[in-house]
């Protein structure tokens, strides 16, 4: 027996108690056939090419059963059986604990007032994002909405460059003018505050790189409260008509804000609503799950299949941002159910038991973290913040230019 099998009771509890009933939609179909990866074939982007690669290694792999997926429009779908080296497992632990010490240090600043404004914590879901990243190529692109800390992290800021941001610093990664929505790195185009509106952006970026025979796929985000803007569905109608490389990936937390899926959709099987793109539900708090789905998918995709619809069946354990206790809309008792079956809490029972590492190996993973934590930290808080100047920069693309005053004959030069 699979160490993660004695997981799925619990799993399969609380997808009954948080989530919809499936009902399996006729007629499902597979375009174009594809190369399926063998179980013991990496990532194509090898582990040391990872932005955050803390040098673990071991070669030594082990198996695994993950939950069964949900498909849509797919005669098959990815394996259930996993395999992963030891030396992928460990950087999977130190990125999912990274996005958790760091959001949860974020939400003690946030009380302490270092952090002000929006502040839209990723806590619970980092299997999502970790699972995700492991499975695409640096040269992918990726845009997500608001809760985008972790993303960010994955992408390749650093931990003081998300920090320092947060705290409206100049070394933050867009120098303090962005704040907790609007983060940026090289083929990840945030981070936006506006609900919906990455999506077609998205869109655009996979036909960008159709049209420029680029063999790169793009991964859209968005969340269930975002799931009924008409802008994702003639995002997702131009995708399937254009057959461009698009994943759109709901990430299924269940609330949009204070209100429950069950209040706002009137279909809860998200994966089924792109109509003729093809989509699987994926089970979010398991990370091998998604790394296994998000490799099978972005194949399918190279192969010139087009878009897919993913749902992440995710779960966020904070309120809608820093300002939302997250309790007057939900139990205390249906969180406590999910912190049962915690994400990052999986992942580290899944090594111990699998005998990859010793609980004394994972503590120094564990104080590892804190270290780098805590040095974020003290390095955001002694930062500058930005000069007054740095208000008319990233506005015009060239300098000097002239920023008109308020009063006839007023100007500025900003060079």
């Amino acid at each position: 027996m699979s160490v993660l099998t004695r997981f799925l009771p619990a799993a399969n509890t609380l997808l009954r108690l948080c989530t919809m009933s499936f009902t399996r939609r006729p007629t499902p179909f597979l375009r174009k056939r594809f190369h399926t990866s063998s179980l013991v074939t990496q990532a194509k982007a090898s582990i040391q090419e990872h932005p955050h690669y803390s040098g673990y290694t071991g070669d030594e792999t082990v198996s695994f059963t993950t939950p069964r997926y949900d498909l849509y429009r797919f005669e098959e779908g990815p394996s259930t059986d996993v395999v992963i080296s030891r030396a992928e497992f460990l950087q999977i632990y130190d990125d999912m604990l990274t996005i958790r010490t760091m959001e949860e240090r974020c939400a003690m600043l946030y009380m302490d007032r270092k952090i002000r404004g929006f502040c839209h914590l990723y806590s619970g879901q980092e299997a999502g994002c970790v699972g995700l990243e492991s499975s695409i190529r640096r040269d992918d692109s990726v845009i997500t909405a608001y809760r985008a800390h972790g993303w960010s992290y994955t992408r390749g800021i650093s931990v003081k460059g998300i920090i320092a941001e947060l705290c409206g610093r100049a070394t933050g990664c867009t120098k303090g003018k962005g704040g907790s929505m609007h983060m940026y790195a090289k083929n990840f185009y945030g981070g936006n505050g506006i609900v919906g509106a990455q999506i077609p952006i998205g869109a655009g970026i996979a036909f960008a790189h159709m049209y420029n025979k680029e063999d790169r796929i793009c991964v859209t985000l968005y969340g269930d409260g975002a799931a009924n803007q008409g802008q994702l569905f003639e995002a997702m109608n131009m995708a399937s008509l254009w057959n461009l490389p698009c994943l759109f990936v709901c990430e299924n937390n269940k609330y949009g804000m204070g209100t429950s899926v069950e209040r706002a959709s009137a279909n809860l099987d998200f994966y089924t609503r792109g109509d003729t793109i093809p989509g699987i539900r994926v089970d979010g708090l398991d990370v091998l799950a998604v790394r296994e789905a998000t490799k099978w998918i972005a194949e399918y995709m190279r192969a010139g299949n087009g878009p897919v619809l993913m749902e992440l069946n995710t779960y966020r354990y904070r309120g809608h941002s820093m300002t939302d206790p997250g309790t007057t809309y939900r139990s205390k008792e249906e969180i406590q159910k999910v912190r049962e079956i915690d994400c990052v809490r999986m992942v580290k029972e899944s090594i111990i038991n699998s005998n990859l590492a010793t609980e004394s190996e994972l503590k120094q993973i564990d104080k590892k973290v804190k270290k780098v934590i805590q040095e974020a930290v003290e390095f955001s808080l002694a930062s500058p913040e930005p000069n007054l100047n740095e208000v008319y920069t990233h506005v015009y693309s060239t300098l000097p230019y002239t920023v008109r005053g308020r009063e006839p004959g007023e100007e500025y030069v900003v060079s």
